[in-house]
């Protein structure tokens, strides 16, 4: 598994090459991106795409290890020089940045306030209070249970192919 900082930063390349946009240093919107990055992981192979946890914050799920990341640890990444991540984490990435780098950070924020591990972990706490309770990675797997599996390669949900059979993708 990758360093949460090069997946991240991998986050930021895939949006401006696919949206020929800046990603503008959001870190709501990272943290959210990378949410859905674990949430996608999880649907396609079962696995994680790291292992850090998030928690449950009052804007959704967050990475601690990230919070500041512009400010304190953000270096472009560089194709040539920085490729250490797997193509199979590349694909996840790119999928959830085709599906989801569209959205405004607030609107993904409300997409993962809908999320069951969030809600889990804010339990007890009103919507102003901060909250810190991880969100776990079994969590996350039954979020993504309910994903509709998407291929960016095609642009088409898997469950759209005249051949799936419901196997999971080994890249």
């Amino acid at each position: 598994m990758s360093n949460i900082k090069k997946l991240a930063q991998y986050v930021v390349y895939s949006y401006e090459m696919r949206s020929n946009s800046q990603f503008n240093g959001s870190e709501l919107k990272l943290q959210k991106l990378m949410y859905l990055a674990q949430r996608e992981s999880l649907a396609l192979t079962g696995k994680p795409l790291f292992d850090e946890p998030f928690e449950g914050w009052q804007y959704g799920p967050v990475l601690p290890q990230l919070r500041f990341y512009f400010e304190d640890d953000y270096e472009p990444f560089s194709p040539e020089n920085d490729n250490q991540l797997t193509e199979q984490e590349q694909y996840i990435i790119d999928n959830v940045v085709c599906q989801y780098g569209k959205y405004e950070p607030w609107a993904l924020a409300d997409l993962t306030h809908k999320e069951k591990s969030w809600l889990k972990s804010r339990t007890g706490l009103s919507d102003d209070q901060h909250g810190y309770s991880p969100i776990t990675a079994d969590d996350i797997l039954e979020d993504a249970k309910d994903v509709r599996l998407f291929d960016h390669e095609y642009d088409m949900y898997l469950d759209e192919f005249d051949e799936f059979d419901d196997e999971v993708l080994s890249l």
